[in-house]
């Protein structure tokens, strides 16, 4: 299917996907246009990367004199280490460099540092990137990359799809800032949605409408060849717990009367009243633009509601957890042994619950 789930990924033989530099470019955009010193002085750091063919790697190395950066860090996995085995060949930019070993490039990753510049033609870009081999694999989870972790300002990028759990762990217990990519349904896991709750993470610039095109090395994956490369969509989203202005802008909403009587939702026009839920004093709203702007309780929505959450707007006071498990963090609990809202008797598909501030 063109709008597959990361969550199907996992399972398969392939764990990467290559992020395109204009989807890059314009996540970015977004946070420099809220603050334009958001990366001045201060060191990216890029792990999970594969820097010769990265996308991060490129945009981060290109922009580095216009961001302001300090330093720019990026680390790859070994051959031998990835998940799906492929017939490795090294490219150009390893095999010219006195430093390369086929041997080493099989069972050590791979360090990529940006700082200065090194050829002395007056200004620091991609060309300046110099590398050496890790004493490790590259896995983020090592001492060694742990310790560039610590180091860094920001962290940037689009973890193997089956390790997003534990790569967003190893942030989280952290104060750093951070942009990645992660599957759009695990914002309701259990150990996610409390910090999308708490506001300690949201959801990035880009909508989440049309999913994701990223480009992939194996051919099971294609969905679409564009310009001779193979692509495939993928149902992803950005999340950061850096500042960008989207997030600070209300939801233009209609009051509940003229939602019933105007919206172009045939769930709701002409409906004498939004339905409740069977078990929990709430109210079904079945999509983020039906949302009604006077309601003083609480009401149940899509996750997709995070791609235009304004904080100053809603509160978030619980959600449902993936695969109608109990959530222990939100508002369905084992306690209550709610796991799910039913209307009617009938099971309803994942949702947040929000309450309005204004």
């Amino acid at each position: 299917m063109a709008n597959s789930n990361l969550s199907n990924a996992k399972n398969a033989k392939n764990d990467e996907f290559y992020t395109q530099y204009q989807d890059i470019e314009k996540e970015v955009n977004a946070y420099l246009e809220y603050n334009p010193d958001v990366f001045k002085d201060k060191t990216v750091l890029l792990p999970c990367d594969d820097p010769e063919w990265s996308n991060f790697t490129r945009y981060f190395a290109q922009n580095f004199e216009r961001l302001g950066l300090k330093k720019l860090i990026s680390t790859s996995y070994a051959i031998e280490s990835k998940k799906y085995k492929t017939d490795w060949q090294p490219t150009l930019f390893e095999t010219e460099n006195p430093l390369f070993n086929a041997d080493k490039s099989r069972v050590c990753g791979k360090i990529f540092v940006l700082d200065h510049d090194t050829n002395a033609n007056g200004r620091i870009d991609i060309d300046d990137l110099q590398w050496h081999y890790l004493e490790g694999d590259g896995d983020f989870r090592s001492a060694e990359v742990t310790a560039l972790r610590n180091e860094a300002d920001v962290i940037v990028t689009n973890p193997p799809f089956s390790m997003f759990h534990e790569f967003l762990a190893w942030i989280i217990e952290t104060d750093k800032q951070f942009l990645m990519i992660c599957n759009k349904n695990s914002v309701t896991y259990k150990d996610v949605f409390p910090l999308f709750k708490a506001d300690r993470i949201w959801s990035g610039r880009t909508e989440w409408s049309g999913g994701m095109w990223f480009e992939t090395k194996y051919k099971e994956d294609v969905d679409k060849v564009v310009d001779g490369v193979d692509m495939k969509n993928v149902a992803s989203i950005w999340i950061t717990n850096i500042d960008h202005g989207r997030r600070h802008q209300p939801l233009p909403l209609m009051t509940m009367a003229d939602n019933l009587k105007f919206s172009k939702h045939k769930e709701i026009r002409g409906k004498e009243s939004y339905e409740k839920y069977d078990n929990y004093n709430a109210i079904e709203v079945p999509y983020t633009d039906a949302i009604p702007r006077d309601y003083d309780g609480v009401m149940g929505v899509p996750i997709s509601f995070l791609d235009k959450y304004c904080p100053e707007q809603f509160e978030i006071v619980g959600a449902t957890e993936s695969e109608g498990r109990g959530f222990s963090n939100g508002l369905w609990d084992e306690k209550s042994k709610v796991s799910q809202p039913l209307i009617n008797g009938e099971k309803q598909y994942k949702r947040l619950f929000i309450k309005r501030k204004l």
